[in-house]
């Protein structure tokens, strides 16, 4: 029986149709995922406990500067008042994780755990999507040891925090520097009343001039600094440091272009300043996010918070003996609660048992290595069998690769080797974007872009392959084979990446977060999949079309 010699250029045309119909499927589903993702604690969060001591202060009031970036708030030139009160008080660089979006950041600092365990959006939801807390926050700590409580601020916070733990708030859609004399204006007859113990003010117009008046190399962001640092002197004005609190730290920086939300060192190292009452001044060693809830607790007389995967920052407070002897035991009790919670949740266990002796920074740092050990448990063995998977799918291509090795592979590998230097070169060198989700402001600017800039490195290499071929001299069918194999060979570059994000973090993200770096890479390498599938059904029949049109020429003459 004769094969039928169409079979192959029929299989290409199928396998071009489903893989740009799986890559869509898949990238949508990982988003999708990304954006419902939920803590493990989220149904069962552990329970609050007893406050460490009497509070330190007569009030804490917590002034958040969105988006101010560690090197804007070190410089005095730009913000001369904020200079100042560090040199007074305590003060420190502050590190955070990925993801780096406000929404994710606010949640940190309000319940001192990660974006894996805090329950907080992955990504900014709009506002009618916005969960509130479930896990511990600040707030209701404090309500529970009976402060009194502002908030004034972008109105996220209204959705994002507890509103029966809120006392007084004022909320606002603006993000520019009216909204913040609004969001100041509130708040400063709170101070002036004296019966709020517990104080957000929200700072938002410094996060507005990176995304929308042109990053933090554009003058316009020092101004819209210098701008917040005076709205600090004017609340500093209201407060009597001697019994008063005052702490101003920021969720997150933006890269040089404007942006946030990825890995990169300048969205992820923040200042720390406390100063005022129950402060010991000075120049501390590095802090994480994470430690403001439970140090700010303490602060106030409150509970640590229940889920708090941080430390009190002991060295920085003044506390009494009460404080020192409570610590040690309350801290304790906090984070053997909260890693046992976690275990259970994600099932999979690491025994841990420090000594209630040892000091309070001791015991946490067990106890989270415990926690991550647990984790990395269970993503060991998850990993393991999706690696294993991952090379069988990678090896089958390379070895049919190998074996029906022509003449024509050269060429197609060296288009291939072109497409992505094409596409790189457009999308690092020209464009100077960093491969993280900071600089994408919104998902159809990521979208529209790789589409275009892929389908232009696609025909770019492919006028290259055709010409070097002289695919025109074959027939309509070989040509358009051709056409499909290097296109084929495209996608299964670029599913590398993709089968690599796999290995690491799952088809799609479940019970924990995944690592960002790899399932950015992972990300656009569908889209490209998507783009090169669909238009090799389009080089193909071109190249098809122009074999026949030369055939023709050559009948002709």
């Amino acid at each position: 029986m004769k094969r039928d010699s169409h079979l192959p250029l029929l299989f290409g045309i199928l396998a071009c149709l489903i893989l740009a119909g799986g890559a869509y499927l898949w990238a949508t589903s990982q988003m999708d995922s990304l954006y419902a993702y939920r803590s493990p604690l989220h149904d069962n969060p552990p329970i609050p406990g007893q406050p460490v001591g009497p509070p330190l202060t007569s009030r804490v009031v917590f002034i958040l500067v969105d988006a101010l970036r560690l090197d804007t708030s070190l410089n005095p030139q730009v913000m001369p008042f904020l200079s100042e009160l560090r040199h007074q008080g305590a003060s420190a660089v502050m590190h955070s994780r990925p993801p780096s979006y406000s929404e994710s950041g606010y949640a940190v600092l309000l319940t001192g755990a990660w974006p894996d365990l805090s329950d907080g959006p992955t990504f900014n939801l709009e506002y009618e999507e916005i969960p509130t807390f479930t896990q511990d926050d600040l707030f209701s700590a404090a309500r529970r040891a009976g402060k009194s409580t502002a908030l004034s601020g972008y109105y996220w916070f209204e959705k994002l925090v507890p509103q029966k733990s809120v006392d007084a708030s004022f909320y606002t859609s603006g993000e520019d520097q009216v909204a913040d004399r609004a969001v100041v204006d509130a708040a400063l007859p709170w101070m002036q009343e004296g019966k709020y113990d517990f104080i957000l003010v929200h700072i938002d117009q410094v996060d507005y001039a990176g995304h929308h008046e042109g990053g933090p190399r554009d003058p316009r962001w020092n101004s819209a600094a210098r701008r917040a640092d005076d709205l600090i002197r004017v609340i500093g004005a209201k407060l009597d440091l001697k019994k008063d609190t005052l702490f101003i730290t920021s969720d997150h920086g933006q890269i040089d272009r404007g942006g946030h939300g990825g890995p990169e060192p300048v969205v992820l190292l923040e200042p720390f300043v406390l100063v005022g009452a129950g402060v010991n001044p000075g120049q501390y060693s590095d802090v994480n996010m994470v430690d403001v809830a439970p140090t700010l607790a303490v602060m106030l007389g409150a509970n640590l918070p229940a889920s708090s995967q941080g430390r009190v920052l002991e060295e920085m407070l003044a506390l009494d003996n009460t404080h020192v002897n409570t610590l040690p035991m309350r801290t304790y009790t906090q984070q053997k609660d909260l890693v046992d919670a976690y275990q259970a949740a994600i099932e999979s266990h690491v025994d841990v048992d420090p000594q209630m002796q040892a000091s309070a920074k001791k015991i946490v740092g067990a106890y989270q290595r415990a926690l991550e050990d647990a984790r990395l448990g269970r993503l060991y063995f998850e990993r393991l069998e999706r690696t294993t998977l991952t090379v069988v799918i990678a090896l089958i291509p390379l070895l049919l690769l190998i074996w029906r090795r022509s003449k024509s592979t050269l060429w197609l590998l060296t288009g291939v080797l072109l497409y992505h230097a094409l596409f790189h070169f457009r999308y690092a060198v020209l464009d100077r974007l960093t491969y993280s989700l900071s600089w994408v402001p919104e998902a159809n600017v990521l979208i529209q872009y790789v589409a275009v800039t892929a389908a232009g490195a696609l025909l770019v290499s492919w006028v290259i392959v055709w010409w070097g071929l002289q695919t025109w001299k074959r027939n309509p069918r070989e040509a358009a084979e051709l056409g499909l194999n290097f296109c084929l060979l495209v996608v299964y570059i670029l599913s590398l990446p993709a089968m690599w994000s796999f290995a690491l973090n799952g088809a799609v993200v479940s019970w924990t977060l995944p690592d960002f770096p790899s399932l950015y890479l992972g990300f656009i390498s569908l889209l490209q999949i998507m783009v090169v599938a669909a238009l090799g059904l389009v080089t193909s029949g071109l190249a098809a079309l122009a074999s026949r049109l030369v055939r023709n020429l050559l009948e002709f003459d």
